[in-house]
């Protein structure tokens, strides 16, 4: 009545009527024990509860799961049977098997029932989310020209300049943008000359990368010529190095490895976690590697924490499954163990003997090893560089796995460089390699970037500020109220046990312990390993925690005196937390009583900014920013790289090894494949700063334009703004003509497309006399000028021009394709 008077609506619902009894018996059911991995226990259980009378159900998420465990209890003379659902009253006469996505299992007294699933023996957790391949959207790149004004860059033409701003400017008639790049004056105290470059020649203009700031070049000087030409020459060296490496690989006989077994899907299909798109690919090509008759040669490239492992395990199974030993490299013991436990786990009910080579094995127990790999015995050894020593010895060989490559010695190098000739390798790398180098060094060795984070991943929380102690103090509570631990990163070994008192004091209650690099190494990885298995709550160490340590629990990382580390150093500490679902926070701290250096600022503004899931390739290319590209191809290239900048210097790179590979070198300084295409047409076509506001994107897309090679990348550009910024206004459907004007006439060869009063100029172009004649009968009052090998073709119907008015010849532009078709597409078809 009272609700009514309120004019509130009323719904009754009838009660649930509650049974004590029921309740009470809730408290029967308990969680099955978690296995990891280990089946001789598990079946030891399934056998008690069985023969006690109990109805014991299995469930896997996969067939080939299931059919493994099938077996498995079949040799063991149990009564097995699968079944569809449960939809009728089991009996106890069987131990039944069925496909289901239940996680974890029960056990229960009262209704003398067990259920136990395929997590709860290799206690892994899956991802709760619906297992479809994840979205397109989620693949992302680099953004490829982050322009800030002041920025220098170069100019594939002019050299290296400084970028000022992006103008929109109307000329006889038609709009256009331009990229305003400033250059040295060319008279001693004349204005800066400034270049206005088209936004559809926007190929030619890249970020300079290369250390220092450089000087700007003049505008027509001998300095930029130069610098390309020494830069062309030393990268010749490295070419033909390279492609030494390369014709020894494809000289060498290898083993083609067998197509995919069913064992190999089974395998794949029990994997608790949705594949990124990137991780697929990257399976699929090394697959392909492995199934090809010489050795495979690939590295992996990911940020922390990607997925790479995954893939080194199913590369490894199918060497495996062609009766095959696979090798294992890390560059340190706690990594084998971390392996080994992944590795057994994902091998769970498959005949596959995995083991680890490290300092934890006893004497007796590493003989047993080594004698494993000489009879045979032993499929898998992980293990660190005690697996390249002179009394190992394979009995068969088939791949060797490299994991954080860069991390082992050049002796070591050299060691592996005598195995890459006759098997197959597969190196893993967390430092991300700019796409740049990636092209130059194609077919060389092979390369995959996986660039997609995992799904539920967090990016890492980053703050960057000055020391203080009640930050640190605020920031350990935080972790320590949801059971979570800290890493602590103090690079000085003589003052580090006063940071452990220190803390003792901020935070009496939590678990402390610490560990350096002087430490005994046996005494280093007990205490790692303890925190790995969770004794404490605080690690307080130098950077030896940089790589490979996985600690799912620690998603907390201090790091004092932060403005003495690299770059990569900042990037890698703050992969070690963020691994697991849970969020993770990173603190920079710097020392509030000396003031920043230019460059500490430069490297802790970047850690800050670049915080997102799969941001080590910025991270990469400004570390290459601030301490110079020296060292990615041998210190001696510095210099060159300064010069030129580090994206044009990898494009020479790439022509110089392919010049190698085809033995066809390019007419002249420049390769004519990436020529500057000039056209010029009466046509308003930009990106109208109404449809796209940001200056950063509309650059974004004039360059991923300006790069097109073909009429589907501009296709698929078109349709990516439609459905981001709507319905494409005239403007810029008439750029993406243009542009496609453009893929055409680099096709054919052209350097101009350019309209010159009545006439269509285009250059270079040299016709036959057959095309000559008609091009006379098709287009009356053309020219063949064929001392500056170009073609004049006349236009009958000339451009409407109306005084200052925005007018243009939207028309000009199918005539123009239609010319290239009609005239030049036959001349080029004639001279080759």
């Amino acid at each position: 009545n009272e609700a009514s008077r309120r004019g509130f609506s009323w719904r009754e619902l009838n009660s649930y009527q509650s049974n004590p009894e029921l309740d009470n018996s809730l408290d029967t059911f308990a969680s099955v024990p978690i296995y990891n991995s280990k089946v001789e226990p598990f079946i030891e259980d399934v056998k008690s509860w069985f023969n006690a009378g109990y109805q014991v159900i299995f469930s896997a998420m996969g067939s080939g799961i299931l059919e493994r465990y099938r077996d498995l209890l079949a040799e063991e003379e149990l009564p097995v049977r699968i079944i569809k659902e449960v939809n009728t009253a089991l009996t106890n006469d069987a131990i039944y098997l069925l496909t289901s996505h239940v996680n974890h299992g029960f056990i229960s007294e009262r209704f003398k029932t067990a259920l136990i699933t395929e997590k709860d023996i290799s206690g892994q957790r899956s991802s709760s989310k619906d297992s479809a391949r994840m979205p397109s959207r989620r693949k992302k790149a680099i953004d490829p020209v982050e322009l800030k004004p002041g920025d220098f860059v170069v100019h594939e033409q002019h050299g290296v300049g400084r970028y000022i701003e992006l103008v929109q400017r109307t000329v006889a008639g038609t709009s256009r943008e331009y990229v305003v790049i400033e250059y040295a004056s060319s008279k001693r105290g004349q204005p800066a000359d400034r270049l206005f470059v088209p936004t559809d020649t926007l190929e030619q203009v890249t970020k300079y990368v290369g250390g220092e700031a450089p000087s700007v070049h003049r505008i027509g000087g001998a300095d930029w010529q130069n610098a390309k030409r020494k830069a062309r020459k030393a990268v010749k060296q490295i070419a033909a190095e390279l492609i030494q490496l390369y014709a020894a690989r494809m000289a060498a006989p290898g083993y083609a490895f067998s197509p995919d077994t069913p064992w190999q899907r089974e395998l794949e299909e029990a994997f608790a976690y949705v594949e990124t798109a990137d991780q697929m690919s990257t399976i699929d090509e090394v697959k392909r590697d492995m199934e090809r008759s010489y050795p495979m040669d690939r590295i992996v490239c990911g940020d922390v924490g990607y997925g790479k492992t995954e893939i080194a395990v199913r590369a490894a199974f199918k060497a495996v499954q062609d009766g095959k030993q696979v090798a294992i490299l890390v560059p340190t013991t706690l990594l084998v163990q971390q392996h080994l436990a992944t590795f057994q786990g994902r091998y769970t009910g498959f005949p596959i003997k995995v083991a680890g080579l490290s300092r934890f094995n006893s004497p007796k127990v590493s003989r047993e090893i080594v004698a494993g790999i000489e009879d045979g015995s032993l499929d898998i050894v992980i293990g660190t560089h005690r697996l390249l020593s002179k009394d190992i010895q394979f009995k068969d060989l088939g791949l060797v796995v490299v994991d954080e490559e860069q991390r082992f010695g050049v002796e070591h190098k050299e060691e592996l460089k005598k195995t890459r000739t006759n098997v197959d390798v597969l190196s893993m790398s967390a430092t991300p390699i700019p796409r740049t180098l990636e092209m130059a060094i194609t077919g060389i060795r092979e390369m995959s970037n996986i660039t997609t984070p995992p799904e539920e991943r967090h990016p890492v929380l980053t703050y960057v500020g000055p020391l203080d102690d009640k930050q640190i103090t605020a920031a350990i509570h935080r972790e320590l109220l949801r059971d979570g631990q800290i890493f602590f990163v103090h690079n000085r070994v003589e003052s580090i046990d006063g940071v452990v008192e220190r803390l003792k004091k901020l935070v009496p209650e939590a678990r402390i312990r610490v560990a350096h690099g002087q430490m005994n190494e046996h005494d280093l990885e007990e205490v790692i390993l303890a925190f790995w298995e969770g004794d404490f709550d605080i690690l307080v160490s130098t950077t030896i925690i940089e790589n490979g340590i996985d600690v799912p629990n620690a998603n907390t990382l201090i790091v004092d005196r932060s403005e003495n580390y690299g770059l990569s150093q900042l990037h890698q500490l703050r992969g070690r937390v963020g691994r697991s679902r849970e969020r993770a926070y990173a603190y920079f701290l710097y020392s509030p009583d000396k003031p920043l250096t230019e460059v500490a600022h430069d490297r802790l503004t970047t850690i800050a900014t670049n915080s997102e899931l799969g941001s080590g390739m910025q991270v990469a290319l400004k570390d290459l920013e601030i301490r110079g590209a020296g060292n990615l191809l041998g210190g001696e290239q510095s210099g060159h790289i300064a010069e030129v900048g580090f994206d044009l210097y990898m494009r020479m790179v790439s022509e110089a090894v392919s010049e190698f590979k085809t033995g066809i070198v390019p007419d002249s300084q420049d390769d004519p494949r990436i020529r500057e295409c000039k056209v010029e047409l009466p046509i308003t076509a930009h990106i109208p700063v109404e449809y796209l506001p940001s200056e950063r994107l509309r650059l974004d897309i004039y360059r991923r334009m300006a790069d097109s090679s073909s009429q589907a990348e501009l296709d698929a550009i078109a349709e990516e703004l439609k459905d981001r910024f709507g319905e494409l206004p005239e403007p810029a459907r008439d750029l993406l003509a243009v542009a496609s004007l453009r893929v055409i006439a680099k096709n054919f060869g052209l350097t101009e497309v350019v309209l010159q009063g009545k006439f269509l100029r285009l250059s270079p172009l040299m016709i036959p006399d057959s095309i000559g004649m008609r091009l006379a009968r098709v287009y009356p009052g053309s020219l063949v000028k064929a001392a500056t090998s170009s073609v004049l073709v006349a236009r009958s119907a000339a451009p409407n021009w109306m005084g200052g008015e925005e007018v243009g010849d939207t028309s000009v532009l199918p005539w123009a394709i239609e010319v290239l078709n009609t005239i030049v597409a036959p001349s080029v078809s004639t001279s080759k």
